[in-house]
């Protein structure tokens, strides 16, 4: 008799942290609220034009860059742990020929500049963003964040946090194969 006593509020307990879970991690109509819509999908890339990070590093692109082939745009900084965990899979994408842009956020130059030289620079261009107002442009809300653009300059997809293999195989080889149809 005692046991039970001790098991009732035991799975009590259990059942409201599943329910309590369970509706923190869904809204009412069953997404996930961690996924971020961005108001930008379906519409072309946000006017801009940024510079350089260093005279070394190729970079400085603008929104005409984006336009005539798919591209993808990833927004990271040399301070952001998770760019440099999925530093491998876009220098992965980079190789097999996909043109990948960078927006350099809120960093300094000289940081990044280290960065992409010790870890390597997979990027078409980078662009230096050190105040966030481009970024901002882009609905970025942390880093790292990543857009696809099709040829015609309209971003497709957007994939905020970072890269993992899985996103890359199940979202973002999809997507790319999609824009390029």
């Amino acid at each position: 008799m005692r046991r039970i006593l001790f098991i009732i509020p035991v799975v009590i307990f259990a059942v409201l942290i599943g329910v309590l879970a369970v509706l923190t991690l869904q809204t009412k109509d069953g997404r996930d609220p961690s996924l971020i819509p961005s108001a930008l999908l379906g519409k072309p890339a946000p006017e801009f034009s940024l510079p350089a990070v260093a005279e070394d590093i190729p970079g400085g692109f603008a929104t005409a860059d984006l336009r005539g082939q798919v591209t993808m745009v990833n927004v990271f900084a040399s301070w952001c742990v998770p760019c440099l965990a999925e530093h491998p899979l876009i220098s992965r994408l980079a190789a097999d020929g996909l043109p990948i842009y960078a927006i350099d956020h809120r960093d300094t130059a000289v940081d990044v500049a280290k960065w992409l030289k010790k870890n390597g620079n997979p990027y078409t261009a980078v662009g230096f963003d050190p105040n966030g107002r481009v970024s901002v442009e882009w609905g970025v809300t942390g880093v790292p964040e990543t857009f696809i653009i099709n040829a015609d300059g309209v971003v497709i997809y957007k994939h905020s946090g970072p890269m993992t293999p899985k996103v890359l195989k199940d979202k973002i080889l999809p997507k790319i194969r999609e824009a390029r149809e």
